[in-house]
């Protein structure tokens, strides 16, 4: 457990769900949608800006309304070790957005945040952290800004139950999101049903388990494992660099259709996210090697022993996506440039 982890939050965290099993997989367009509307009320009213702008601006405009007592809390250097940790449910720094800022500043961070978001997707990814967060909403999460907007070197990083994020204007070359990030979801509690009702995840296992079906039966022996990685901070998506020997069946291995659906279902990984973010995980997923990349399934964690796969994950030289799905879930993502 990383040492600044909130005491008075579960370790592990909460979260819900989104079709029932045996039910045609909903279309993630309209899911979105539909959901997007029934989310909106509960999202605060700072936090639904429309056209906000650039976050890496907002970030200079965060960093420029400081007060000396709120920088030598929230503020250091762009070297600092900190700056590259990831975990799935921690605090950053002791002070909360809604407990140190002010309310402008308040309303700066969650623009930067929904800002990372793709805008069909921002709403509700909103919803998830002020669901998960408690009481305090968005306003339990925290900041820290590492180096000086403007230097060419600096970096926001915002975390909370269920969220490592960074905003950092491409500063750190050749890693996409500035650095390894983590979201997860308990909407329906810790301990998820096979549904996984409500969560604003789900929809990616879903995708991904359409290609464990298209699967034959040599195939799906070598992409279905018994146990998968353990959840330990930035450990958990360490690159290994290896292109084989990595869990599950290779990229490169499928047929031409398998391929084109592990392509589209690297696509919804991505969709939540702002575009340029997308795209640049997309170029370096590509430059790695997409043929190098092996898709793994584990029997450990399926809810309902209903060989719908709760946990599953991407894995290549030079990228982790690891989705673990049970109770709740929760999803681990580090991509870098190749070599």
């Amino acid at each position: 457990m990383n040492p600044n982890q909130n005491p008075a939050l579960c370790p592990d965290c909460d979260a819900p769900r989104i079709h029932v099993l045996g039910e045609r997989p909903l279309d993630r367009r309209a899911f979105l949608r539909t959901s997007a509307a029934a989310v909106a009320a509960s999202v605060a009213p700072w936090a639904r800006a429309a056209e906000p702008p650039k976050s890496e601006t907002l970030v200079a405009q965060l960093y420029k309304s400081l007060t000396e007592e709120q920088r030598k809390a929230v503020c250091f250097g762009f070297a600092d070790p900190k700056r590259k940790l990831v975990d799935n449910n921690w605090q950053i720094v002791p002070q909360t957005v809604g407990g140190f800022f002010d309310k402008d500043q308040q309303a700066l961070i969650a623009d930067i945040f929904t800002g990372l978001h793709s805008p069909e997707y921002a709403e509700r990814v909103m919803a998830q952290v002020a669901h998960d967060s408690g009481k305090a909403g968005f306003g339990a999460s925290s900041v820290a800004l590492f180096g000086e907007p403007g230097t060419g070197k600096f970096e926001l990083v915002l975390t909370g139950r269920h969220c490592t994020r960074r905003c950092d204007g491409d500063s750190v070359e050749g890693v996409a999101f500035g650095g390894p990030i983590f979201y997860g979801h308990a909407a329906g509690g810790f301990n998820e049903k096979a549904d996984h009702a409500g969560n604003a995840y789900w929809f990616q296992a879903q995708r991904a388990n359409g290609v464990y079906q298209m699967l034959d039966g040599k195939q799906r022996e070598r992409a279905l494992l018994d146990k998968a990685r353990e959840e330990d901070g930035e450990d958990t998506v360490k690159l290994s660099g290896k292109k084989n020997g990595l869990d599950g069946i290779r990229v490169g291995d499928l047929s031409k259709d398998q391929q084109a659906e592990v392509h589209a279902v690297l696509r919804d990984l991505l969709a939540p996210f702002r575009q340029q973010d997308a795209d640049e995980a997309m170029r370096l997923i590509k430059a790695s090697g997409t043929e190098n990349l092996h898709m793994a399934f584990y029997k450990s964690g399926d809810i309902g022993n209903d060989g719908v796969w709760d946990v599953w994950q991407v894995e290549g030289p030079d990228m982790i996506w690891y989705f673990r799905g049970s109770p709740h879930v929760h999803v681990w993502a580090n991509i870098r440039a190749a070599g």
